[in-house]
């Protein structure tokens, strides 16, 4: 089953926009669009911007099955709902993955290939903790936010984490906070997001990787696996974590900035 995504869309609204190729943003895992507002902001004075709630994310349909084939399909059925034939794909963390499938089947839609802190290889599990918290907090009903940061404080002791996860929430009509996710869907597809993406072969565009030198999700022991992917990438450092985009937004900003100004003279041309 495809699905058509929710998205936050900019829209060209100025013909300097109209003359550069739209950014389609992606994602990570417990993620949506919302947490790239202030991206989007910036990015938007240059050019249209998508960013789209994947399936079981933010303001999308649930949906079972998590496989980077089925994320990569519904996205490019939003692209062609919206009339974008082709774009720059920027992904964090699982949308990193969905965007290097995106460019692996349908490389003549992708522009340019912008990923951050995720490579394409087979991770170990590492989210059995958030996947308690969470189920422990649907199981406690909790009536406001703060309750529901006490409960998730139990198993989580990063604040910023905890923070991270309460973008998630929702009022119900019983008046108690719950979780807007697909948990289900989430949870029983564990497996496919630790996947490495779907496709095969390279993506011969330009991309861009960055990578938090604090996280552990693009050592340099993966690099190999990174260029077998993306032969052409240009790689760069942030001192964050995996939230790199997060943690250090003038920074991250500006390696995105740098990267697609270089590009604006072969979309125009």
């Amino acid at each position: 089953m495809s699905l058509v995504l929710h998205c936050h869309d900019s829209g060209p609204v100025s013909d300097s926009q109209l003359e550069r190729l739209p950014l389609l943003v992606i994602h990570g895992l417990m993620g949506s669009a919302d947490n790239w507002r202030s991206h989007i902001k910036q990015w938007q004075a240059k050019r249209r911007v998508v960013a789209v709630d994947l399936r079981n994310h933010g303001r999308s349909p649930h949906a079972e099955g998590m496989s980077y084939e089925d994320m990569a399909n519904d996205v490019l059925l939003t692209l062609d709902r919206l009339g974008i034939g082709r774009c720059h794909v920027l992904g964090h963390s699982m949308g990193g993955k969905v965007a290097m499938t995106l460019a692996r089947r349908q490389s003549q839609r992708v522009a340019s290939l912008l990923v951050a802190d995720i490579a394409p290889i087979v991770y170990q599990h590492g989210h059995d903790t958030i996947f308690a918290a969470l189920r422990h907090v649907e199981a406690n009903h909790p009536a406001d936010r703060r309750e529901v940061d006490a409960l998730l404080a139990e198993y989580i002791a990063e604040r910023p984490t905890r923070l991270f996860l309460a973008t998630n929430l929702e009022r119900d009509d019983d008046g108690c906070m719950h979780w807007r996710i697909g948990l289900n869907e989430i949870e029983s597809g564990y497996e496919d997001i630790r996947a490495a993406p779907a496709g095969e072969g390279s993506y011969q565009g330009p991309c861009l990787l960055l990578r938090g030198a604090h996280s552990d999700y693009v050592g340099d022991e993966v690099l190999a696996d990174v260029e077998a992917v993306m032969p052409a990438v240009h790689v760069v450092t942030l001192n964050a974590g995996h939230w790199l985009h997060a943690e250090q937004p003038e920074a991250f900003q500006t390696a995105v900035n740098e990267f697609l100004d270089g590009l604006v003279e072969t979309e125009t041309a």
